[in-house]
């Protein structure tokens, strides 16, 4: 069974925006609203860097560095063996 692609951005922002916006109100003490600022910046911050992160896995600008020799043990364990190496585009 796979996770559908949805869920782990939906499941990050739901507890980023439960500590943001629901823990706020729970803040108690002389500094509240230093306290209820705080958790609502580091929320967004958080939650901002694993969006970060997690879209530049997406689609990556940079692929592995594979020498001819990986390529033709790997097509080789996969099913597609190349039995010449012009068929492979470096």
């Amino acid at each position: 069974m796979t996770v559908p692609d949805y869920v782990p951005p939906v499941v990050i922002t739901c507890i980023w925006g439960f500590i943001g916006i629901i823990c706020p109100f729970f803040a108690r003490g002389p500094n509240k609203g230093v306290t209820q600022c705080c958790l609502m910046l580091t929320a967004v911050t958080c939650w901002l860097f694993w969006l970060c992160c997690y879209m530049t896995q997406l689609n990556p600008l940079i692929g592995p560095k594979l020498s001819m020799n990986e390529i033709m043990i790997m097509a080789r364990e996969w099913g597609n063996e190349i039995k010449d190496t012009m068929d492979v585009a470096v």
